[in-house]
């Protein structure tokens, strides 16, 4: 009884300096929010922002501390399986082609026949030459539009196969032995082969206008990077509900679509009132899509949109956090459904 009780205070020590850890930078970056002060911003919309940031972060440490131990079940299967989803993921990319004249390059074909046809239409039919975007810089518009659709065309790809992956891998979530919780992100990294070419298109795009790679751009990496994570949030809720309401499929779809027209992608959010603003900014897309388009051209750190990069990190890491525990809930239940 006495060596019981001992291991299970042993094993209780990880657990707590690691919520321990969690809260302490969660303490920190509170002091930053609410020690940030921007003169030049309205003091009502500064006020709310800053309560929104603090209510995130007092809701995310409440569930991290509740469900610490199903929520690390996630991270830690998925740092265990690294090598099996990295060889899964390529072939899983490989496998979309197969039997294909072509093959892979139709992966490529694609992005660039829709860049293509874009320009066409902009640059030559509507003669639609420059987009005057905020802090009145003018840009070509095919370039301002291009590096809208790279981050979305990633986010609505990953998205919709990282949904359905237990389904497509439906003959592996009936194995007991196989850790069906790396599935999504094998769907999320495959996407991800297709949208570095599209980056690469995008940078093309830039170097022909003149807008030449700097340091700045490397910050492409880092949104990539927060594109990545957002998706996979989201999909590990998705996944998990679409195998017990199949209609989510159709949903998201929908969803996607209007997606497209509330983030800024074909518009700039500048146009809109500074009410408006908060309203269309809670969409995180916005952030990683004018992100994208600070990277390439418009030469801004990300750091330098303070409340937008603490905003959305804090809604990821809750989007994340809440996946784990859908998943994790219904994952005993997916062999007897499928």
């Amino acid at each position: 009884m006495v060596k019981d009780t001992l291991k299970s205070k042993i094993k209780n020590v990880p657990k707590k300096a690691a919520v321990a850890v969690f809260y302490l930078i969660a303490l920190i970056l509170a002091g930053i929010v609410v020690m940030h002060h921007n003169p030049l911003a309205d003091q009502t919309t500064e006020l709310m922002k800053k309560i929104m940031a603090c209510v995130l972060i007092v809701f995310t440490c409440v569930i991290f501390g509740i469900f610490y131990d199903r929520l690390t079940v996630l991270p830690k299967e998925l740092l265990q399986n690294r090598r099996l989803i990295w060889k899964l993921a390529k072939n899983d990319f490989k496998k979309r082609y197969a039997g294909s004249y072509l093959g892979m390059v139709w992966a490529f074909v694609q992005p660039v026949v829709t860049v293509v046809m874009y320009w066409i239409v902009f640059d030559r039919v509507f003669d639609t030459r420059s987009q005057l975007v905020a802090g009145g810089i003018e840009v070509p518009y095919v370039l301002y539009l291009t590096a809208g659709l790279v981050p979305w065309f990633y986010f609505s790809e990953a998205l919709s196969n990282g949904t359905t992956a237990l389904m497509e891998y439906n003959y592996l979530v009936k194995k007991v032995v196989f850790k069906i919780s790396i599935l999504p992100i094998i769907k999320v990294i495959a996407a991800t082969f297709i949208h570095a070419f599209f980056v690469v298109i995008l940078l093309l795009i830039a170097i022909g206008y003149g807008y030449y790679p700097s340091v700045y751009t490397l910050q492409v990496f880092y949104y990539s990077f927060c594109e990545f994570v957002l998706v996979l949030a989201i999909s590990y809720s998705t996944c998990a509900i679409v195998v017990f309401f199949r209609d989510l499929q159709q949903i998201i779809g929908i969803v996607l679509q209007i997606g497209m027209w509330a983030t800024p992608i074909l518009w700039d959010i500048s146009m809109l009132s500074d009410k408006m603003k908060p309203l269309f900014k809670l969409n995180p897309m916005v952030y990683i899509v004018n992100g994208y388009r600070s990277a390439v051209y418009e030469q801004e750190w990300f750091f330098e949109h303070f409340y937008s990069s603490t905003y959305f990190w804090i809604f990821t890491v809750t989007l994340f956090c809440i996946g784990s525990l859908i998943f994790k809930r219904l994952k005993v239940h997916f062999a007897d459904v499928m």
